[in-house]
């Protein structure tokens, strides 16, 4: 390994991990030149192009991602020696996840909930949309993306799809509003309502229970975050589409009350990998964990 220089590889591992040359200049204190010159030495010697440069940035090749997942090893394995030589245990493992800006929170502590009080794992949780994360899954920047929205799969974009739950959808709100129970029918006929946007399922779903009763809805609010669906639909005025375990806590203190199951429509989690050389091990016990709860 003495003909590999390892500068040159801490070079690409950084801007790998960054995403963005210059910000990564900024963040080394070198210049954009000189960090690019020492990425092409470092692709001289390897004989492989390990970015591919477009308009937009730079983005990882197959070859790429390879040479970063063996970079992690190699700097993580560093960390391990220094921890060990100074008798601090071994170096925190990181994993790093990304979620839809308008999932469940809920839903997003749940899964997580096996890492919370181990002390050997670091959780980088970011937020975004689903192209945004899909990318940054592709690009190696993230481990798992976790959406309930299924991407396409194709040739080109080998996502890994893997199910982890289904809520079934209720009509949820307040007790004052509800007053006596009522069917799913009456109560949407007569009150206003809080919809998720057009474009996902629950919505789609929603749409078509919608036709088959024969309603036009009085629409409130057409939002696309579950935790301001939250925040509306605790201000009492409106019933919202929701599933209940966006609302669990307001669900179990009796601020909401669950109305009625809508018949048919169900809000699917999902996680998202890609398939890699060197997976990251607690992405896969975090698989395991959520398909474990499902049984």
């Amino acid at each position: 390994m003495a003909e590999l220089n390892f500068n040159h590889l801490r070079y690409f591992w950084a801007v790998a991990l960054d995403g963005n040359l210059t910000r990564t200049a900024a963040r080394l204190s070198i210049s954009q030149s000189a960090l690019s010159t020492q990425i092409r030495k470092l692709e001289q010697r390897l004989g492989v192009d390990l970015f591919e440069r477009r308009s937009k940035g730079l983005h990882l090749t197959e070859a790429g991602r390879i040479a970063l997942d063996h970079a992690d090893a190699i700097f993580a394995a560093g960390r391990d020696l220094l921890g060990t030589l100074r008798q601090t245990g071994s170096a925190r493992h990181a994993v790093r996840i990304g979620a839809l800006a308008t999932l469940s929170r809920n839903f997003q502590i749940g899964f997580l909930q096996p890492l919370l009080r181990r002390t050997d794992v670091e959780i980088v949780l970011r937020s975004g949309s689903a192209e945004e994360l899909l990318r940054g899954l592709q690009s190696v920047n993230l481990d798992v993306v976790l959406t309930n929205q299924a991407p396409d799969i194709d040739a080109l974009t080998p996502f890994i799809v893997h199910s982890l739950s289904s809520q079934h959808v209720s009509l949820v709100g307040a007790p004052a509003l509800l007053g006596a129970t009522r069917t799913v029918a009456e109560l949407l006929a007569i009150h206003l309502i809080i919809l998720p946007t057009q474009g996902g399922s629950v919505r789609t779903g929603f749409d078509a229970l919608a036709d088959r009763l024969g309603l036009r809805p009085q629409i409130a609010a057409e939002v696309d975050d579950i935790a301001m669906m939250r925040l509306l639909v605790r201000e009492g005025v409106a019933l919202a589409i929701l599933p209940p375990i966006a609302v669990r806590d307001e669900l179990a203190a009796g601020l909401l009350i669950e109305a009625d199951e809508l018949p048919g429509i169900v809000e699917t989690f999902y996680a998202v990998t890609i398939d890699r050389r060197f997976p990251n091990p607690i992405v896969r016990s975090l698989l395991d964990s959520a398909r474990d709860d499902r049984q």
